[in-house]
């Protein structure tokens, strides 16, 4: 409400499931939220109902018999005046083009970078959701390297994982990325039937879902010398440059900061290291009810970041053919400083 009046919106209507999620804690792939003054309304159709008046008993909310749109628009048009109507920008053009064409005295206002401002800053509630998750995901790497045996292929220990993760937690926050050595040059590699063979290293990235929320982590396990393992100098050598400017990240990241400059803190090792150009993605990106959430820590984020956010750090070099490497750890931002909330070794 505090938004529509700053933006002088005379109502906000939202269709996205996430968004609707962080406001009211109802998640459903059939609804709209819709404000205007002092009154809050939702609306879903029959299969739902039940669901949100038990979850958000406070919620006014409306059977829509599959009329979702037509529903929204009677809402809208109870509204007086009706000027100005805030909307997520990237609903469907066909959805913005109907409300539009039935309602063409109002202005729409996109105020979906907004939505995204006010979902960047959690709750003291979510924070310790995601930090839940996030012990659980370290569990779950714990285990799960207890049971990777020399001779598994990247899809068998991908299984594991994911065994772990349904039977502990709600599920992977994204498709589990398991590498064997120079696979993981690849930077988001779909794992394989690649095998992994006594002292090859590894790259896992992997996030478990828990209650509602996503957590995220990626952690190596290095080369060890031997015949199948001829690069190890050199990987160790990268291991600790790229170690290098994580723990460097990590000790800028406070609030303050923006995206850019937090980027800027390990880039600026990697770069310097002449290893520049293999660190081709951003250091990092916001988690929550998604597992990519604003605010970004890139070279392009002007986000600053303020306490109750939360971002991953997450530096890499990517030689082809040779070695990938990321080390990336979740922290959230505090008054001083931040969090770290991944504590599996390194």
């Amino acid at each position: 409400m505090r938004l529509a009046r700053r933006r002088r919106l005379d109502a906000v209507v939202l269709f996205g499931q996430k968004n609707i999620l962080s406001l009211t804690g109802v998640d459903c792939d059939n609804g709209a939220l819709v404000i205007a003054g002092d009154r809050i309304r939702y609306a879903t159709d029959f299969r739902y109902v039940p669901a949100v008046r038990r979850v958000a008993p406070w919620l006014r909310v409306t059977d829509c018999h599959r009329e979702l749109d037509g529903t929204v628009l009677r809402f809208l048009r109870e509204t007086r005046p009706l000027r100005r109507i805030g909307f997520e920008g990237d609903v469907p053009a066909s959805r913005y083009m109907e409300l539009s064409r039935r309602l063409p005295r109002a202005k729409f206002v996109d105020i979906g970078p907004d939505i995204l401002d006010l979902r960047a800053v959690k709750t003291p509630e979510e924070i310790a959701r995601i930090t839940a998750a996030e012990a659980l995901n370290d569990r779950i790497w714990n285990m799960a390297r207890r049971d990777f045996r020399p001779g598994m292929t990247e899809k068998d220990m991908q299984r594991i994982i994911r065994a772990y993760m349904n039977a502990l937690g709600d599920g992977e926050a994204f498709e589990t990325i398991v590498c064997v050595g120079a696979n993981a040059a690849e930077c988001h590699h779909v794992p394989d039937d690649t095998v992994w063979r006594r002292g090859d290293p590894l790259l896992v990235d992997m996030g478990v879902k828990l209650d509602g929320v996503c957590s995220d982590m990626t952690r190596c396990i290095p080369a060890r010398g031997g015949k199948a393992t001829k690069g190890a100098d050199e990987y160790a050598k990268v291991y600790e440059l790229v170690l290098k400017a994580n723990l460097a990240a990590i000790a800028a990241a406070k609030p303050g900061i923006t995206g850019r400059q937090l980027d800027a803190v390990a880039r600026r090792i990697i770069r310097k290291a002449g290893y520049g150009k293999a660190f081709g993605h951003a250091l990092g990106h916001g988690v929550g009810y998604e597992i990519h959430e604003h605010p970004a820590a890139s070279s392009r984020s002007d986000a600053v970041l303020k306490p109750g956010m939360l971002v991953t750090i997450e530096p890499g070099i990517y030689l082809p053919g040779r070695l990938g490497i990321r080390i990336e750890d979740l922290v959230v931002i505090a008054e001083t400083g931040c969090e770290v909330l991944s504590r599996s070794a390194k």
